[in-house]
């Protein structure tokens, strides 16, 4: 199956590194496509909860299929978030087609489009960094937790079920704070001219339309990739919301994956430098 050709794609609250991350299909959908960009909007690399006893080959498979993609000619932008901070102080750094900052404005079709991750809306990150950590250490937790009870699930012939999202929406205290959060963001959005606001950091895909007394902007949260497996892409002029859908893989394609040649760092630089 051919890559499908876009414009721009973007991906954002992987968490590559947890047990939550869902590397296989993170991968599986970078190669179904061809950017001309790919923004990387936050919380990729998750530096907070990172071990070095669990990094498994998958999770170095996205990475690895990422400077490809640079290689290969998509401009990569990787967007710091809370959990890659510690990134924060490379911002304006550029490797040939890899660049590492804190926001982005692209002129897209005529139009502005304003990325970032938004961790700078959170009070808890501001105020008690280590509340916010802890809260990390819990959600990933109830990651492991919900992989057990899915498994049981599947066992018992049902569905599976997100622990994490049904005690979000039963808590008003979490549904006032994504309120609050998109609103924030759509506000500046359009105080500030841009006609589209592309953010993560809060785990909820969305996709619409906000007017306001003072203009209208298209608010757009490429939700994350350990509940949703959600992206954002534009292309032609219109932006799309999608949720992916893996596909199942053998034992085989996973551990020996025809696509990827023998990973040489040094190769891989040099084809970057000189691409």
């Amino acid at each position: 199956m051919g890559k499908r050709k876009i414009k721009l794609a973007c991906i954002s609250d992987l968490h590559l590194g947890t047990y939550g991350c869902q590397a296989k299909a993170i991968n599986q959908y970078l190669k179904s496509i061809e950017p001309e960009v790919l923004v990387l909007n936050g919380d990729i690399i998750d530096i907070w909860q990172f071990s070095k006893n669990y990094w498994p080959d998958s999770h170095m498979k996205v990475l690895q299929r990422i400077l490809r993609m640079a290689s290969k000619g998509t401009r990569v932008v990787y967007l710091t978030g809370n959990h890659d901070e510690l990134l924060r102080k490379f911002a304006g750094f550029k490797l040939g087609r890899i660049e590492i900052d804190n926001k982005l404005l692209l002129n897209l079709d005529g139009k502005t489009a304003w990325f970032f991750h938004g961790d700078v809306f959170d009070v808890t990150m501001k105020h008690s960094k280590w509340l916010a950590k802890l809260g990390a250490m819990g959600y990933d937790t109830l990651i492991h937790l919900n992989s057990a009870v899915n498994f049981m699930s599947r066992k018992i012939g049902k569905g599976p079920v997100s622990l994490s999202k049904k005690i979000k929406s039963g808590v008003k205290k979490a549904i006032q704070f994504m309120d609050d959060f998109e609103q924030t963001a759509i506000d500046l959005a359009i105080d500030k001219g841009y006609d589209y606001v592309v953010c993560g950091h809060i785990h909820q895909p969305q996709k619409r339309l906000a007017t306001t007394a003072n203009g209208q902007t298209l608010y757009l949260n490429s939700g994350d990739w350990i509940e949703n497996r959600s992206y954002l892409e534009y292309n032609q002029s219109n932006w799309t919301l999608g949720y992916f859908q893996p596909e199942e893989e053998s034992k085989d394609m996973i551990e020996n994956e025809t696509e990827f040649e023998p990973f040489e760092p040094q190769k891989l630089l040099e084809s970057i430098l000189h691409a």
